[in-house]
């Protein structure tokens, strides 16, 4: 994967090595990826956009030349979610493929508001500070996302 989604790169490495990742997962967890959720997760993984449920319904009715129905795409979209291969971008209501799949953790993100890319943010240390901010006001996290929207360097230098 590259340093930042943000960055020009080959998107079919992005696709293979997500789909091997999840193919691995799967024989590791004892879920069973199907041909249809293969391909979901490969739309999502083709650019690093986040992508609508209504976007991919068209996409797979394109490739399968005859319509989807709504229930086919979200049961695939609830299953990756389910097991982690892919966040939700609550703010757009759309979909992108999650960089650490198979593991719990929270989405965050920073969203290019011009090119629609979206990175994910990892590390701990903003999550525990995340914690202890919320702990000092007595307050608990029980689930976090959490999304930046601004400009990615690609974009502010083209603004520029």
């Amino acid at each position: 994967m590259p340093s930042t989604s943000f960055e020009p790169h080959n998107h079919r490495q992005c696709i293979d090595t997500a789909l091997a990742r999840a193919r691995a997962l799967a024989g590791e967890q004892g879920f069973r990826l199907t041909r249809q959720r293969e391909h979901v997760l490969q739309l999502i993984w083709a650019n690093h956009q986040p992508v609508g449920a209504y976007q991919l319904m068209e996409q797979l009715s394109q490739h399968n030349g005859k319509a989807v129905a709504p229930p086919t795409v979200y049961r695939a979209l609830d299953f990756l979610l389910e097991h982690r291969l892919i966040h939700r971008i609550n703010s757009l209501n759309a979909f992108v493929g999650c960089d650490c799949p198979g593991v719990a953790h929270p989405g965050q993100f920073m969203i290019c508001r011009a090119c629609g890319n979206a990175h994910e943010l990892s590390g701990d240390d903003l999550t525990r500070a995340l914690n202890q901010l919320a702990g000092q006001q007595g307050f608990v996290i029980d689930q976090m996302a959490l999304e930046l929207t601004g400009l990615c360097a690609t974009c502010q230098e083209h603004a520029a």
